[in-house]
């Protein structure tokens, strides 16, 4: 075992830690000013979503995960941003 654990230390060495962060895959968190791309990843419709779909994923997020049920208060303001920003 001793020699598995040095060559994954190794591993993580050799990993280019820059040609991850350019990867094409969303990374998560949030962006300092919330973009329409960032906005339909968190209710789930495309950029380009009609506002009756925007409204129809807003009410389906925001009831899991509304504060009154134990959701996070910080989520739920990142839906109804999200929610404001396709509905323009």
């Amino acid at each position: 075992m001793p020699n598995l654990s040095q060559r994954m230390a190794e591993t993580v060495k050799r990993l280019d830690s820059q040609s991850l962060a350019n990867s094409k895959y969303y990374k998560g968190g949030f962006e300092p000013k919330m973009t329409r791309r960032e906005a339909s990843l968190i209710l789930g419709v495309s950029p380009t979503a009609s506002k009756g779909k925007v409204k129809e994923q807003f009410k389906k997020v925001m009831g899991v995960n509304h504060p009154d049920r134990g959701g996070s208060p910080y989520i739920a303001a990142k839906i109804n941003e999200a929610k404001d920003l396709l509905e323009k």
